[in-house]
């Protein structure tokens, strides 16, 4: 594996042994002192454009873990804004020696630009609406981890997948491995084109609720323009809001996901984001771990060799 810039690029064996690889750093993230020095003296480069919490920090939690150093960079403050290209930033990042560069940033395929420029290893942390790779392992992980498997799961993704790069990874990674795949959204909120997509779809929670194992929620991308495609946020959590009522309507064994941040109120009801159904801090713990699985798999043999 020389890069992570899709799930698609993956086998279904590679990502199920990635899988392997995260429980056995759970293992390790459990420990008095949770660290090992698989990667000492090699220099991880998290490139974001765009804001994140979860993806970032659990990014340089994951390289710290293994001993790596990090360097970090972020547009605000830095010479972006002073008109500097990605091509630009990145190459200069480059001189300072970095392993491998995590890139998060507004344009579709910018990772893969980055890794052509660059030639180092690059990891796609997620590029405008298109992909994000990790979060569809870690969420993969969870799932694995509460029900054995993931292959026979039925899968509800809800909300705004029109503009969300977790629905179609997370989408791609669950088939992969099995699964099968509802989008629930309103129409304007879903794709223009599905081909390839091999998922059903619907047009209301209610439509599919009782058949689930795994509700999947996304939140409005408002920043993308998903709150210009339905008439009201009332008339949308009435259609697609996971409330309190359609939760306990839930077979008794359904878990509920989401990749932050929540809306509380609008996708899901608070009680039911603080609920035992809701797997969403597993999510984020399995998300250092997944990460620390990617960074081994791409550094760790070259470290040794």
């Amino acid at each position: 594996m020389n890069h992570l810039l899709s799930i698609d690029d993956l086998s279904p064996a590679a990502i199920s042994e990635l899988l392997d690889l995260g429980d056995g750093f759970v293992e390790v993230l459990e420990r008095d002192v949770p660290k090992v020095p698989t990667l000492r003296g090699r220099t991880v480069c998290l490139l974001f454009y765009e804001n994140s919490t979860r993806t970032r920090l659990s990014f340089d939690r994951a390289a710290k873990a293994l001993s790596a150093d990090v360097v970090s960079f972020a547009p605000g403050g830095s010479s972006v804004s002073k008109g500097e290209s990605l091509k630009d930033t990145a190459l200069t990042l480059k001189a300072m020696g970095p392993d491998v560069m995590i890139v998060r940033h507004g344009a579709t395929g910018a990772p893969w630009r980055v890794a052509e420029w660059t030639g180092l290893p690059v990891i796609n942390a997620g590029d405008g609406a298109h992909e994000h790779p990790t979060q569809a392992l870690l969420d993969a992980l969870t799932l694995r981890q509460h029900f054995g498997t993931v292959a026979g799961l039925r899968v509800a993704i809800v909300g705004d997948i029109r503009h969300s790069r977790v629905a179609r990874s997370t989408s791609s990674a669950l088939l992969a491995l099995g699964a099968t795949v509802t989008l629930v959204a309103p129409r304007t909120l879903l794709p223009p084109d599905l081909t390839g997509w091999n998922v059903d779809t619907a047009d209301a929670l209610d439509d599919v609720l009782e058949e689930l194992d795994v509700v999947y929620l996304l939140r409005i991308q408002q920043e993308r323009g998903g709150g210009d495609d339905f008439p009201s946020i009332a008339e949308y959590v009435g259609r697609f809001g996971l409330t309190r009522d359609r939760a306990a309507r839930l077979p008794e064994r359904a878990v509920v996901l989401h990749p932050g941040p929540m809306n509380r109120g609008v996708e899901i009801d608070p009680a039911v984001a603080d609920g035992p159904r809701a797997l969403v801090t597993q999510q984020v713990s399995n998300g250092i771990a997944v990460r620390m699985a990617v960074l081994f798999r791409l550094l760790a043999k070259e470290s040794q060799s």
